[in-house]
């Protein structure tokens, strides 16, 4: 079986009945067996499933703020500097603003288009050392595991001032960037769906603080058989070819991983060791 035609969704049903229940890097199926996820929806679920956003999407919800307009969450075109723009400008250390796409390659097109020479993909505990600040245009997802194919991207303050277009923006005293002016394919976030998106950006602030190597070696001894790891991130050892066994494999030892070759699975924050004790007692054979 190709790697590319595994459907994971069908593959989990098919062995564990329905999902009833996402916790941490865990998934609760009907029959009653405990999945160790660490395919976490490619990155969306690094923080876990459950936490916070669910409380804050609720609440704004039940404000009834689920318009088309702007709110204190969703970014406006306007002098005020929305709490998405400030989140994101926590997160990469200077003053920014934030754009919502749909899909990486909108976002993506957008920051090439402002700025060619300095534009980049950014996602958490980056193996690569590099001083973000310089970067003038950021894409990344937010880690928010049910906010579907939502890209942000991140611009600083002064690169908005001029434009491939022709379009310029004007700076006031403060610091806010007044304009009107929108990309090509930016999209609007209805404000519960913003202000989760905001609150998960600090809620991955605070993890970048508090998570680090110890938290990852520790399951070396079982997972470096399979995976070179790279921070939290697991790449495949075993042959493109056989990846497709390995995955089903793996299901079968109650663990979730990437069912693309191309994408990195992640160690599973918050399990321990004996999650693992399957697949260490019926080793893949590659």
């Amino acid at each position: 079986m190709n790697a590319d035609k595994i459907d994971l969704s069908q593959e989990i049903f098919s062995r564990f009945g329905t999902v009833k229940r996402a916790r941490k890097c865990f998934l609760y199926t009907a029959k009653g067996i405990r999945l160790t996820d660490l395919y976490q929806e490619g990155g969306g679920a690094i923080l876990g499933w459950g936490g916070s956003v669910f409380t804050i999407f609720k609440n704004v919800l039940e404000r009834g703020a689920t318009g088309s307009y702007f709110t204190d969450f969703s970014s406006p075109c306007g002098r005020e500097k929305s709490q998405l723009d400030r989140a994101v400008s926590a997160l990469f250390g200077d003053e920014r603003k934030a754009f919502t796409f749909s899909g990486k390659q909108a976002a993506l097109e957008a920051a090439v288009s402002l700025s060619p020479e300095s534009s980049s993909v950014w996602r958490p505990w980056n193996p690569v050392s590099v001083d973000w600040r310089s970067v003038n245009s950021i894409v990344f997802a937010p880690s928010l595991p049910w906010a579907g194919d939502i890209f942000i991207l991140a611009v600083k303050k002064e690169s908005l001032t001029s434009l491939q277009n022709g379009r310029a923006f004007a700076n006031d005293d403060s610091g806010v960037v007044n304009s009107d002016f929108s990309f090509p394919n930016q999209i609007f976030l209805p404000a519960p769906l913003c202000a989760s998106v905001t609150r998960s950006i600090h809620d991955l602030i605070k993890a970048l603080q508090e998570r680090e190597e110890k938290h990852w070696f520790i399951y070396d001894q079982i997972i470096t058989r399979y995976w070179e790891r790279k921070g939290p991130y697991l790449f495949p050892k075993i042959p493109e070819e056989r990846y497709a066994d390995f995955v089903l494999h793996c299901l079968d030892c109650n663990l979730v991983i990437s069912p693309d070759y191309h994408q990195p699975s992640i160690v599973p924050f918050g399990a321990d060791k004996g999650n693992f004790n399957l697949l260490k007692k019926t080793p893949f054979d590659f």
